[in-house]
C-alpha cells in the first residue's frame, strides 16, 4: 500500500520534534506513537520525571513501595502502596494544549465519601512567572481509561497529580505534532543539601489524601508546592499503625523530615508501645534527622485528645532520654473552630487539607531554617 504525502509528512514531524527536549532531554521517538488522524504525539509518562516516590525498585512504576517488601510488611499497606497517592509527573512544553490519557488500576472510580475526581482523577498544575504554583484544571474519570485537554501557559513548568484512592497502569501526555515537550528534573530550594531531600509524610488515610475532591490536595503535596520541596506521601487508609517493619522501611529513606502522623489508626496500647520504638530505631539510624510527631486533629477543636495527652507524655520522656532533634506539633486549631473541615467528622475536605497543611508547613519551615 503507497503512503500519501500527508502521512509522510506527518510522521516526519514526529521524529523531528523529539530529538531534543526543551531541557535538553532527548525523548526516543520508538517511546511516542502518533496519532495521525489528529496529528498528535503521545508521550509515555515513563520518559518523564516522576517526583513523590521514595524507592525506585518498584514493583510497578507508578508504586509507592519498593517490589522486595511484598510480604514483608502489611498486606493493606502493601496493596495501598499500588495507589500513586502523592505521585506527580514534571515537564514543560511550549504547546498551548495538551493531553493527557490515564489508565486506571481498579474499576472503583469513587467512595462514597469521596469523589472520583480525587480517588481516580488527575489535576495539573503550573509554575508562574513570579515562582507560585497555579491549579489549571482537573480530569475526570469515568471508565478505566480516560483523556482530558487542558490550556496550558507554552514553556511553563507543569506538575501532574496522579489519583490518591487509585493507581494508574499508565500515563500518557499528547501534544501538537509540531511542538516540543521535555522532563524537568526534581529541585528544591533548601540549602542543607547537595540533592533536595524530601519531607516523609507516614500516615494515615488524611495523610493519603482522603477526602479531598483532586490528587493536588493531599496536604504532603500542598506542602510540597508551597515550600518548594520535595514530598514523599506515605500515608496508608486504616494502615498506619507503626509497626517496626514500618519503621524498618522508613529507614530506607534519607529525607530532610520525618513526619509521623499515624494517632487516628492507632488505639492507646499500640501508641504506648509502639511510637517510642519507632521514633529511637529511626534516631539510632538517621542521627540528625528531625522526627515530628504530630497530634490527632480534631473537626471539634478537642485538644489534647485522650491518645494526644498519651503522645504529649511519650514526647516528654523521649526529650529526657535526650532523643536529640525530636519536635512535636499539636493539633489545636488545625482545622478551625467552625466544624467545616471535614466530610464526616474524620477525614479532611479540601478547607480541611489546605488549613491543616497551613499548621504544617509553619512547622516545617521552622524546623527546616533551624538548620540552614
Amino acid at each position: 500500500m503507497k503512503h500519501t504525502n500527508s502521512w509522510i509528512c506527518s510522521r516526519l514531524i514526529g521524529l523531528l520534534v523529539f530529538s531534543v527536549g526543551l531541557h535538553g532531554q532527548t525523548l526516543k521517538p520508538a517511546q511516542a506513537n502518533m496519532d495521525t488522524s489528529h496529528q498528535t504525539i503521545w508521550v509515555d509518562g515513563g520518559q518523564l520525571t516522576l517526583e513523590g516516590q521514595g524507592w525506585s525498585q518498584t514493583k510497578a512504576h507508578y508504586g509507592r513501595l519498593p517490589a522486595n517488601v511484598e510480604g514483608r510488611i502489611p498486606e493493606a499497606v502493601w496493596d495501598l502502596g499500588q495507589y500513586s497517592a502523592g505521585l506527580s509527573l514534571s515537564f514543560t512544553t511550549n504547546a498551548e494544549h495538551i493531553k493527557v490519557r490515564w489508565t486506571l488500576l481498579d474499576n472503583n472510580l469513587a467512595m462514597p465519601h469521596m469523589p472520583a475526581t480525587g480517588v481516580s482523577g488527575i489535576d495539573l498544575y503550573e509554575k508562574t512567572e513570579d515562582g507560585r504554583w497555579r491549579f489549571i484544571n482537573n480530569g475526570r474519570p469515568t471508565s478505566l481509561i480516560n483523556m482530558v485537554e487542558f490550556q496550558v501557559t507554552p514553556n511553563s513548568e507543569l506538575r501532574l497529580y496522579l489519583p490518591l484512592y487509585n493507581g494508574v497502569t499508565s500515563v500518557e501526555i499528547g501534544i501538537p505534532a509540531s511542538q516540543t515537550l521535555s522532563a524537568v528534573k526534581a529541585k528544591g530550594k533548601w540549602p542543607f543539601s547537595r540533592k533536595p531531600r524530601p519531607i516523609v509524610f507516614y500516615g494515615t488515610s488524611i495523610t493519603q489524601g482522603g477526602c479531598v475532591s483532586r490528587p493536588g490536595l493531599a496536604v504532603s503535596s500542598i506542602i510540597s508546592r508551597e515550600m518548594d520541596i520535595p514530598a514523599i506521601n506515605l500515608g496508608f487508609s486504616g494502615s498506619g499503625k507503626m509497626e517496626p517493619e514500618m519503621a524498618e522501611l522508613l529507614n530506607e529513606l534519607d529525607p530532610a523530615v520525618y513526619v509521623l502522623d499515624c494517632l487516628w489508626n492507632m488505639d492507646k496500647e499500640m501508641v504506648e508501645t509502639r511510637i517510642k520504638p519507632f521514633v529511637k530505631f529511626l534516631r539510632q539510624h538517621h542521627p540528625r534527622t528531625p522526627i515530628l510527631l504530630v497530634e490527632d486533629s480534631s473537626f471539634e477543636n478537642v485538644t489534647p485528645t485522650p491518645k494526644g495527652r498519651i503522645l504529649r507524655r511519650l514526647y516528654s520522656e523521649l526529650q529526657a532520654e535526650e532523643v536529640s532533634h525530636l519536635h512535636f506539633l499539636t493539633s489545636e486549631g488545625m482545622l478551625g473552630d467552625d466544624f467545616e473541615g471535614t466530610v464526616d467528622g474524620v477525614h479532611h475536605n479540601d478547607l480541611g487539607m489546605m488549613r491543616q497543611a497551613e499548621v504544617f508547613e509553619k512547622k516545617l519551615s521552622a524546623i527546616l531554617n533551624s538548620r540552614e
